[in-house]
């Protein structure tokens, strides 16, 4: 079997040889260049299966051969060295498109990691196929599936933005599905449901008796993820003093368990998400601007279903096929189609499928008409508690339009009780059954007096 080779770009002689003689000792082929115009060369010359260039060279950049390899040697993996301490330049690098990045002095055991991480994507990518859960063939989806195809096999940290109900954590599953971190741990975390108290715990573990009620060690949250994904739901809502410790997480690659004064190392792949405008919330100060630039190295956008065009159709048909699954046989009208398709889905993907499951659930018939899907009551649902108060006290200006308030109200009210009866009255899973948030539905709860 013929060895995997891998090309060394840097001017100095030291830092070829110690390289050279690491990978041997892997059992590869290593062939060296000490300045740009000899990698130009080596790479035209013959196939690598990874490429470790200097960032700094006599006649050129290492940015910039990176950049060729992206355009002429998409499949071949390659990490920059950078001195210790340029994370800008590091993080330049990734957005470039290299596999991963290290820094002099060289620690090898990390060394010998990445060049075993970056070989395994090298022998075997994957790209993102029509099994993917991500539905939909509209040039926005197609755009997405590439995207993710590309990432899926960096170690760059991605932030993952996109509205409420667009399906980031589906994204985010489908980059770490379709890397070389597959068959390790995917580890979600909703920042936003963990008390500020406990949040180091849950991160980094804790030690036994570190604390009142810690029994026993509890490793954390970047334990449990070693050698897979981390993925940090609604990052925005990290309080400020839990941003500092995940930052020097991520710069050290380690984390220090409460009680202990040792740090253990972690390979973590860091995937973020949040449906705040997260530049903005640094701009506010309620989150870190070097912790925003470290999570933020890639940005990938989940397109909202209005941008989605006929997707919305065959999301539809999806949903209702799943929902079939137990013997009844429902459909949906034209009429009722055409009215999904005009509809913009403030909820996106997630209100359209709750939309169809309450029309499954509560039509007494085989083809689901207009009136079944109840948009009204979901568009009043979903908007803001201000617009939503604004519309109860401004007086309507003739009878009828009393009349139809009070039937809207009156349908609404019987959703609501309705769903809340059959989530036994657990009104966190009533919100998440209606597809809007815990706080709005206990604004209209209360504007409709249900107690």
């Amino acid at each position: 079997m013929n060895a995997q080779s891998v090309l060394i770009i840097d001017d100095e002689p030291d830092i070829r040889e110690l390289l050279e003689i690491t990978l041997l000792r892997m059992g590869l082929k290593a062939d060296s260049a000490s300045n740009a115009a000899e990698a130009y060369a080596a790479l035209q010359a013959r196939r690598y299966d990874l490429c470790l260039t200097d960032m700094r060279l006599p006649d050129g950049d290492g940015l910039d051969i990176i950049a060729h390899a992206q355009q002429q040697y998409p499949r071949m993996p390659i990490a920059m060295i950078t001195a210790y301490g340029c994370i800008e330049t590091a993080t330049r690098a990734l957005k470039a498109g290299a596999f991963d990045f290290i820094t002099k002095p060289m620690d090898l055991k990390r060394l010998r990691e990445l060049v075993q991480s970056a070989l395994k994507q090298s022998a075997g990518q994957q790209s993102v196929s029509g099994d993917s859960p991500l539905l939909g063939h509209s040039r926005p989806m197609q755009q997405l599936r590439q995207k993710i195809g590309k990432l899926a096999h960096s170690r760059a940290p991605v932030h993952i933005s996109g509205e409420s109900g667009t399906g980031k954590e589906v994204v985010a599953r489908e980059i770490h599905q379709h890397g070389n971190r597959a068959g390790q741990p995917f580890i979600p975390v909703n920042c936003g449901a963990i008390p500020a108290e406990l949040m180091e715990s849950e991160f980094f573990g804790h030690k036994k008796g570190s604390f009142t009620g810690a029994h026993s060690n509890q490793d954390g949250l970047f334990q449990a993820a070693h050698g897979g994904t981390l993925f940090l739901d609604e990052v925005a809502d990290l309080p400020l003093h839990m941003q500092v410790k995940l930052l020097r997480a991520l710069q050290e690659k380690s984390v220090r368990p409460v009680g202990s004064q040792q740090e253990l190392p972690v390979d973590t792949r860091i995937l973020s998400a949040t449906h705040k405008d997260l530049a903005a919330e640094v701009a506010a100060g309620r989150f870190r601007q070097d912790l925003y630039y470290r999570l933020n190295v890639i940005e990938i956008r989940v397109p909202p279903l209005r941008e989605r065009g006929d997707d919305i159709l065959e999301l539809a048909q999806v949903f209702l096929q799943r929902l079939c699954s137990d013997g009844r046989q429902v459909r949906l009208s034209k009429a009722a189609m055409d009215k999904l398709c005009q509809h913009d889905f403030p909820g996106n993907v997630r209100e359209l499928e709750n939309m169809l499951e309450r029309a499954y659930t509560l039509c007494d018939h085989a083809v689901i008409q207009p009136h079944d899907l109840q948009m009204q009551t979901a568009q009043r649902l979903i908007a803001p508690a201000t617009e939503a108060a604004t519309t109860a006290i401004v007086p309507e200006q003739s009878t009828a339009s009393y009349s139809r308030t009070d039937r809207l109200e009156n349908t609404e009210r019987s959703l609501i009780q309705r769903t809340l009866e059959h989530c036994g009255h657990d009104q966190r899973a009533s919100a998440k059954q209606l597809g809007i948030s815990l706080r709005s539905l206990r604004y209209r709860m209360k504007v409709l007096d249900i107690s």
